[in-house]
């Protein structure tokens, strides 16, 4: 249902152009906005009115006017004045606020429709009658953007990506938890990856600068069908997972972009456990202080490059070099070499993959 606020907006409006003062009343006659807030009527004249047959009516000074709904009546609204035009402003002012009550329902049954595609709520036939009857093209290029505010000013971030993205355009933004926000953004031309990736820059970007706002934005692949929205958004949950898992410090991910993050993601947690026992016993690569652990992600960042990671970590090569062995030591893996070294960093992830299970942050 519309919002008392916005019908008091729009009567404000109304009343600035036409100098004639307003008010809405609901059935029982209770007042719900107005120019005046009282107009010297009864609430029992307008209950009497609202169950007469007639559309109009005038009392007074004052003209009485129907307000519908598709044949239903919501309101009965008011104008007070003594001249020969009142009459017409009132049904001007009726005709504004009955679309705003179509455009109100149509956006809210949009979003409702938008929710219930995501969560794979709704039949084959559903999606095309629907989105006909909500005039949402069913063939467009669409990505689907997942912005994780984790439930704090969600109201700023809505209204800053509404003034970003219009529905005009075919965008759309809904929520289906307290974690974010989502948008469905359409494509017009052809897209390269880079353009996917650089509407999440620009919603990271803009979050941070104009709202002081740290968002992760995670997307799925390009869909073409509206009823493949859904397996995108899928897609964007999973990539907003994984990159929380394994790429804590990226602030954007990508779901084609994921790596082996994706396969471990979807490892049952019984092999997982069974692949860090056999490999490290109690030696689990958690348990490794964090200088160890900034040096091995450093060495793997430059593909095993003993000099140049030593160089990039202000530290000497022999250094390094001490303390990859301690690392061979404690495990039997010789981080200098590429099959040890993958198996030491895959165990990393997985084991980063347990902890956040036994979180429950998932």
């Amino acid at each position: 249902m519309i919002s008392s606020q916005t019908i008091q907006t729009s009567l404000d409006e109304l009343k600035s152009i036409t100098k004639v003062d307003f008010g809405v009343y609901d059935l029982a006659g209770e007042w719900v906005a107005g120019t005046l807030e009282n107009l010297d009527l009864q609430s029992g004249l307008i209950r009497d009115f609202a169950g007469s047959p007639a559309d109009s009516q005038v009392i007074g000074a004052h003209h009485l006017l129907k307000v519908y709904d598709e044949g239903e009546l919501l309101y009965v609204l008011v104008a007070k004045g003594v001249t020969d035009d009142v009459y017409m402003i009132g049904k001007v002012a009726v005709c504004q606020l009955q679309n705003l009550i179509i455009a109100y329902k149509e956006r809210f049954d949009r979003n409702n429709f938008f929710q219930n595609l995501l969560l794979d709520n709704l039949l084959l036939v559903d999606i095309y009658n629907r989105a006909k009857k909500l005039h949402i093209e069913t063939k467009a290029q669409r990505v689907v953007y997942l912005i994780e505010t984790k439930g704090e000013k969600d109201g700023s971030v809505m209204e800053l990506l509404n003034g970003l993205f219009s529905s005009q355009t075919g965008d759309y933004l809904t929520a289906v938890d307290e974690r974010g926000v989502i948008l469905i953004k359409a494509f017009e031309d052809a897209c390269e990856p880079e353009d996917l990736e650089n509407v999440a820059n620009t919603i990271v970007d803009m979050m941070g600068t104009e709202a002081m706002i740290n968002v992760r934005v995670s997307y799925g692949t390009m869909v073409t069908e509206l009823k493949d929205v859904s397996k995108s958004y899928k897609e964007a949950k999973m990539a907003m997972d994984v990159g929380r898992i394994f790429y804590e410090e990226k602030t954007v991910a990508a779901y084609s972009s994921l790596g082996i993050g994706r396969l471990i993601y979807q490892l049952p947690i019984s092999l997982c456990r069974m692949f860090i026992e056999e490999i490290f016993g109690d030696a689990i690569p958690t348990e490794l202080n964090d200088e160890t652990l900034n040096t091995l992600n450093k060495f793997f960042e430059n593909n095993l490059n003993v000099s140049e990671t030593a160089r990039q970590l202000y530290i000497h090569r022999n250094t390094l070099v001490y303390r990859i062995e301690r690392i061979q030591e404690s495990t039997g893996l010789n981080l200098r070499n590429f099959d040890d070294a993958l198996t030491f960093k895959i165990a990393l992830m997985v084991a980063n993959y347990m902890k956040y299970l036994d979180s429950g942050e998932l």
